[in-house]
């Protein structure tokens, strides 16, 4: 009696361990699937995953739970299909020929019929709505299908253990197989070479590529097969380009892809940040950045692969969208936010960037966007090094920093007439001093160097100069409920702020919102056009749509086709300009 008991938790736990590998196996190909630097050559849609997609797709995985609970509810009925070896040869061959025997002509019959109007219109739609095949669209079903699945993936298991030969190496092996068949087939990367079927020419008969069910998704009336395309060919349902195409495709791995026309160059923040990227996993990047329990087990690899993602050289495309036909990359350098204040890490990080730019303008791109920490200051002024020492080129390099400013400036309420400024004399700092200046607000500028306030109060006329006032301490602003921060502001220094203070910000990473009686703007940033493809990837913190102002800021000089490099300091003269010309492409504050 303890024995057998001990034989039915012995098998719970092992459909929990399945359980537990079958995520793993769709996770590691979405994985593959969206790094990008990797296969952007050889896809099959161009399209990202957008967020309609990504959450149509949520949850992807009901079907290995259904099927968790099916083969719990099989066993508890019959405990005698727990008492199987480990591995037995016999049962191999039993489960292979049961599946190419039973499920791969059920499944292909069984397809056909869904396919049918009514059936399609009742069960079978909701797979086809994914506009871009991902692993994860392979797990995007109705219950029907879902039912259906565990009839053609339970044939040979059952099959085989009935006949006495099943084993557990069995059981694993053919359910985890099964699924990364399936995932490769909804890839929307091309993986197979075409020259292995050149090689082994019966070999596309009795495997599918991605290419191949692809096909399907756009051609409903052809490549039916669950795995091997030889049903296809003997009930003549094949697509007749099946084969063309997927050597068309697979050869064009390597080659010269399409030039992105825009490019934000990133950086990472910290090893928790460097997770939330579709490479890891995508339902978290879809969302805006925040630490997640689930990242914790995870940590020491990312802790890994930034360590040796840094000592590369090159940046690394890690996501792409469209915006009137024009395709915007976002690349990372390959350095994480403390390396940036390490003085010897400095010329390491510069060369990064120069190599970024070097690589944009060489493959064609027409503008490049430098992300925070990327134009510090004291790294390379804002951009204006790498300006300086390359002079021919024909990328334009560009900060932002003034569609930065201009967006932190219409924060401000019309009727304040009095700021207090923090990074008072940095690039943004002056900016907005100066235009606030303009218009006749009193900015209180935090600032120990009479010098630097100096330099920027006489490039005001002598009637404008007296709105700024330099203060040395943040207590001097005890009065004042509008702040604007460019530096780190610690609970102790916001406790200056007197109550109903709302603090805007233009630090990274931003500051903690310590005081429940004030507020907290987030960092600049504005929505995306409406008409922007393939977006599925949120910005850090940003919400859904949105960017930081620098980023956006790029975008319009490139939508303005504007020739100029846009480095080193702000024109106050262009900060309305390049407002308007982002509110006219339909860029939107947030």
């Amino acid at each position: 009696m303890y024995e057998k008991r001990q034989s039915e938790y012995s098998w719970c736990i092992h459909i929990l361990i399945l359980t537990f590998l079958r995520a793993v196996v769709h996770h590691l190909w979405n994985s593959y699937e969206n790094i990008l630097c990797l296969n952007r050559n050889n896809r099959l849609s161009k399209r990202g995953v957008d967020f309609d997609q990504i959450d149509k797709e949520w949850h992807w995985d009901n079907f290995i739970l259904l099927q968790s609970v099916v083969a719990s509810i099989i066993l508890f009925i019959n405990p005698s299909m727990t008492n199987l070896p480990t591995w037995k040869t016999t049962g191999i061959i039993s489960c292979l020929v049961f599946h190419i025997g039973v499920s791969e002509p059920l499944y292909y019959w069984l397809h056909r019929l869904l396919h049918s109007p009514y059936f399609f219109q009742q069960y079978h739609w909701l797979h086809h709505s994914s506009k871009v095949n991902s692993p994860y669209t392979a797990g995007h079903a109705t219950f029907m299908e879902h039912s259906l699945l565990c009839v053609i993936i339970g044939v040979p298991i059952i099959g085989t253990t009935l006949v006495g030969h099943g084993s557990v190496i069995m059981f694993y092996g053919y359910i985890l197989v099964f699924d990364f068949l399936r995932c490769m087939g909804h890839s929307n990367v091309e993986v197979i070479p075409h020259h292995l079927f050149s090689l082994l020419p019966m070999l596309k008969y009795l495997i599918y590529t991605p290419t191949y069910h692809f096909i399907h998704h756009k051609d409903m009336k052809t490549n039916f097969c669950l795995f091997m395309p030889l049903f296809d060919i003997f009930w003549k349902t094949m697509n007749e380009i099946s084969w063309d195409l997927h050597r068309q495709i697979s050869s064009d791995k390597g080659q010269k892809g399409k030039a992105p026309e825009f490019v934000f160059l990133a950086h990472l923040i910290d090893f928790t940040a460097a997770m939330h990227s579709p490479m890891f996993l995508r339902s978290i990047s879809s969302l805006p950045y925040a630490p997640k329990l689930i990242m914790l087990p995870f940590w020491p690899l990312s802790l890994l692969v930034v360590l040796a993602m840094s000592l590369g050289s090159k940046p690394l495309l890690v996501f792409y969208c469209y915006l009137r036909g024009k395709l915007l990359n976002t690349w990372v350098v390959p350095a994480i936010g403390v390396m940036y204040f390490i003085p010897s890490a400095k010329d390491r990080i510069n060369n990064q960037i120069e190599e970024a730019i070097l690589i944009a303008d060489r493959i064609g791109v027409k503008v490049l966007s430098l992300a925070a920490l990327n134009k510090n200051e004291e790294l390379n002024g804002g951009g204006k090094l790498f300006v300086t020492k390359l002079p021919d080129l024909k990328v334009r390099v560009v900060h932002g920093n003034t569609l930065t400013a201009a967006v932190i400036l219409n924060e401000i309420p019309k009727d304040v007439k009095e700021v207090f400024l923090t990074g008072a004399t940095s690039k943004l700092g002056r900016a907005i001093s100066i235009y606030l200046a303009r218009h006749k607000v009193r900015v209180l500028m935090l600032t120990k160097s009479a010098e630097r306030f100096t330099s920027i109060q006489k490039e005001l006329p002598l009637e404008n100069q007296q709105f700024l006032v330099q203060v040395t301490t943040h207590q001097e602003a005890e009065h004042c409920k509008t702040w604007i921060l460019g530096k780190w502001a610690s609970p102790r220094v916001q406790k200056w702020a007197p109550k109903g203070t709302h603090f805007h910000q233009f630090v990274v990473p931003p500051v903690f919102e310590f005081r429940r009686d004030c507020t907290y703007g987030k960092l600049a940033a504005m929505k995306l056009p409406d008409d922007v493809e393939g977006l599925g990837f949120c910005e850090y913190t940003m919400e859904r749509g949105a960017v930081h102002a620098c980023h956006a800021g790029g975008i319009v000089h490139l939508l303005e086709g504007w020739t100029h490099h846009e480095v080193g300091a702000i024109d106050v003269d262009q900060l309305d300009l390049v407002w308007e010309a982002a509110l006219k492409h339909g860029f939107k504050p947030v």
